[in-house]
């Protein structure tokens, strides 16, 4: 294998080193061994691979050994500073800037080489921290949501490895309680601690050097969150991450420890059990995992996805929908026509207002599921909604199957029906003809600016997240 470009330039900075150190000139040097002193220039720049019987010869003539010559390390700091420039304007993030990369030469100042590379390297982080752009963001949030709906939404690796985490925390069956948490968190050498001024850019915050991960304060209604964060905490340790590498690198995270805590609050091997109950005796219901489990009805709904298709073999779609019909979270193997922009993402998308997605909203009664079929070009589909109520606004839960699998679900009798056939704009999104003739032209509406539209992607490995505040944060918690 020939030598890449970073071995010849340190070999050509050690040939030079004992040139200069034995008081050679090129000339002088190359008279001695036999060539050019223009061709001992060429290696000493790292331009040219010299022979094996040269570099016998150059070791011969400055009294070192040969594997001197090939050593790796830069024979002296100023030789490091050079290599390092070379390799920094070599690489692909200065390259894409179209700036001429900097000549050293011998009148150059070490602290003119350090300053530089110091510019490089704020370069890098700068990249580093500004992981994606919105529409890449969009993009690699669709690559993911397609990778898992390749694998049916299961991981069977990470459900393995919940089963056993469980297992050596003594936790049989029922509700995962705080305790277990607690003991699964010692068994990885962590203490939870509850508290009330983490950052607010923050979830949780894990201290690797004190073995502690903060949560907020468990005074929270239900609790129900805090088992999940403390379990998301300890996945990024089980599952071996490191510091995301980019925005995709970071929902794939981001992704992995959801689906350990799911595991842990709802085990494939108890969670089967009772689907396979209740599918025996056709009453598959959200609401009745999420009441087996003690979880919300959107972990027990984005739960069945991880199983359904698996272990009985039933294609599926998931959506959490805002009250505004903007979809903010979606699965779906079972064909279901979502709504897609030019890059094929469905996350900020409209909803059909035919589904029940958006018909549950109507609803007088929020506290119970509502069911529907629907007729799409996709084929009729059976959904389960739930509606409920955040800071934010209204949101809906819905799960749904193809007409052929609702005989397996509780609602299936129901008499409700809608006929959509978005993505045809005349389903739902544009007026009727006559009500466009009264109006055209007449109406001039002012638009509600959506702020998100001017506010850049987060920046960070861990975007959105202020270091200044969590390194403040853990200073004030390790003093403590």
């Amino acid at each position: 294998m020939p030598p890449t470009a970073l071995e010849l330039s340190t070999l050509g900075h050690r040939i030079r080193h004992q040139r200069v150190a034995h008081g050679f000139t090129l000339d002088e040097l190359g008279a001695v061994v036999g060539v050019a002193g223009s061709q001992l220039s060429l290696i000493e720049n790292g331009k040219r691979e010299p022979k094996l019987s040269l570099l016998q010869a150059i070791a011969t003539a400055t009294g070192v050994g040969v594997a001197d010559l090939l050593s790796t390390e830069p024979p002296n700091r100023r030789a490091a500073l050079e290599i390092e420039l070379e390799r920094a304007q070599a690489s692909s993030v200065f390259r894409r800037l179209g700036v001429a990369p900097v000549k050293v030469t011998k009148g150059m100042s070490d602290e003119t080489l350090e300053s530089i590379l110091g510019l490089h390297a704020e370069l890098l982080r700068r990249e580093r921290e500004a992981i994606a752009t919105p529409e890449e963001a969009r993009r690699a949030n669709t690559e993911l949501r397609l990778m898992m709906r390749e694998r049916d939404n299961y991981l069977g690796d990470i459900e393995k490895l919940a089963e056993k985490q469980l297992k050596s925390a003594g936790h049989v069956g029922g509700a995962l309680t705080h305790r277990s948490v607690s003991i699964m968190a010692e068994q990885l050498g962590f203490e939870l601690i509850y508290a009330s001024d983490l950052p607010h850019s923050t979830r949780s915050v894990t201290d690797l050097e004190n073995g502690r991960i903060y949560l907020p304060p468990a005074s929270i209604p239900g609790g129900h969150g805090l088992r999940s964060m403390a379990l998301q905490a300890m996945a990024h340790r089980l599952l071996g991450h490191e510091r995301p590498s980019d925005y995709a690198d970071f929902l794939q995270q981001r992704l992995e420890i959801n689906y350990y805590a799911a595991c842990c609050l709802m085990p494939e091997t108890a969670s089967v059990a009772f689907l396979t109950q209740a599918k025996k005796d056709r009453n598959l219901a959200v609401e009745d995992f999420r009441d087996a489990f003690g979880v919300t009805h959107e972990a027990a709904g984005m739960r069945m996805t991880n199983l359904l298709t698996q272990h009985f073999g039933i294609p599926l779609h998931f959506l959490r929908v805002d009250g505004s019909g903007a979809i903010g979270r979606v699965y779906e193997n079972d064909d279901l026509p979502l709504p897609t922009d030019v890059t094929g993402a469905v996350d900020g998308q409209i909803a059909c207002r035919k589904w029940s997605a958006r018909a549950a909203f109507e609803e007088q009664n929020r506290t119970t599921e509502h069911y529907q079929y629907t007729d799409t070009p996709a084929g009729t589909f059976w959904c389960s909604s739930q509606t409920g109520t955040t800071a934010e606004g209204e949101f809906s839960i819905t799960v749904g199957v193809p007409f052929d699998d609702a005989k397996w679900f509780r609602g299936r009798e129901t008499g409700k029906r809608a006929v959509s056939t978005c993505p045809d704009d005349a389903c739902c999104r544009r007026a009727p003809s006559d009500v466009t003739q009264r109006w055209a032209g007449k109406a001039w509406p002012s638009a509600r600016v959506h702020m998100q539209m001017f506010s850049p992607l987060p920046r960070g490995a861990f975007p959105g997240v202020d270091d200044n505040e969590v390194y403040a944060f853990l200073d004030r918690h390790a003093a403590g």
